[in-house]
């Protein structure tokens, strides 16, 4: 592969949200909430109950399609990093990994920037469906996190 190839699997994108850093990381580490933010509009749901607290944990989403992923935290530093690896339920991660990276501000805000990696994933009939999840969307999920947040932190 290319570093032309590399840096094209590498998508992230960065936005400042007007809450603290412990708040913002309550909707991302919590997987019931991340239907709620995902600009992908692909996940449909997960249950209440598996808020992920380590490296090594694991919880279970239902896509809109009605597959199962199982997402397995590779990444993990509470209130600032969480990082996991989606696979089907019980296999192996298919090599792509979702990021989120929280640093707080100064001024009471926080810095969130979430990343989208799928250099390790080797399965070509998932290549269109990772080309697909640009910086836009990634993004979007971005701003939907920031309004939810802040409408909770407002409130």
């Amino acid at each position: 592969m290319t570093d032309d190839e590399h840096g094209s699997r590498v998508v992230s994108a960065s936005r400042e949200v007007a809450a603290p850093a412990e708040q913002v990381f309550e909707l991302i580490a919590d997987p019931a909430r991340q239907p709620q933010w995902d600009g992908n509009d692909n996940l449909g749901s997960s249950a209440e109950g598996h808020r992920v607290r380590a490296v090594g944990d694991s919880f279970v989403t239902e896509l809109k399609s009605g597959k199962l992923r199982e997402n397995h935290v590779v990444e993990f530093e509470e209130g600032r990093l969480i990082a996991w690896r989606p696979s089907e339920v019980g296999s192996q991660p298919f090599g792509h990994l979702w990021r989120w990276e929280l640093k707080p501000t100064p001024d009471g805000t926080t810095r969130v920037t979430h990343t989208y990696d799928w250099t390790q994933l080797t399965d070509r009939s998932r290549f269109e469906r990772a080309r697909s999840t640009t910086a836009e969307r990634l993004s979007a999920s971005l701003d939907r996190l920031a309004a939810l947040v802040e409408g909770q932190h407002g409130a």
